[in-house]
């Protein structure tokens, strides 16, 4: 039950959005830029990286609607995404993607956990400086949706096929549009 009176039919972020929307543009607009926007990974790579991270900070909601939007737009779909989310070193994503969610893990536990091992690996697979940078930031903003949605003990679907709904949505229709009530 969440801590805060929320809308009980709408689970996870969107009901905090909803909630507080002074804080829903700003927060949209994140997820917008580091998810969909111009860059060089693509799409899937970043939602996948979102996804591992709420998997490390065990918060159920984010990494289940983040794996579910990285499952529709990878190869392998949603058994590629319960590899890397069970064993990132033996999931078959490229040398490039695997030091990338390396670095992303050490985001996870901390910034100062990032060293120059982790940048040097993840430049040796053929990682830039701008994928070094997006994925730092898109780690670093889940920690803070993950704490954002979980701190607020907002309501987690069990159905997977809502998480599905939700990729849906989101994958067509981006970060920035909050969906209508029901």
């Amino acid at each position: 039950m969440p801590h805060i009176a929320l809308d009980g039919d709408v689970p996870g972020l969107p009901s905090l959005l909803r909630f507080r929307p002074e804080t829903a543009g700003p927060l949209s607009d994140l997820a917008e830029a580091l998810l969909r926007g111009p860059g060089p990974l693509d799409r899937g790579e970043r939602e996948l990286i979102a996804s591992y991270v709420s998997t490390l900070n065990d918060c159920r909601f984010c990494a289940s609607s983040h794996g579910a939007c990285a499952a529709v737009q990878l190869d392998g779909g949603m058994p590629l995404v319960e590899r890397v989310h069970a064993d990132p070193a033996t999931a078959p994503v490229s040398d490039r993607l695997r030091a990338l969610l390396r670095l992303a893990a050490a985001v996870q536990r901390g910034g100062h956990a990032v060293g120059d091992a982790e940048i040097a690996a993840a430049r040796t697979a053929g990682a830039t400086d701008v994928e070094i940078h997006d994925t730092v930031l898109i780690a670093a903003a889940f920690c803070m949706y993950n704490r954002y949605v979980d701190g607020l003990a907002t309501v987690a679907p069990t159905d997977p096929r809502m998480y599905t709904q939700i990729a849906e949505r989101l994958t067509t229709h981006g970060y920035t549009t909050v969906p209508p009530r029901p």
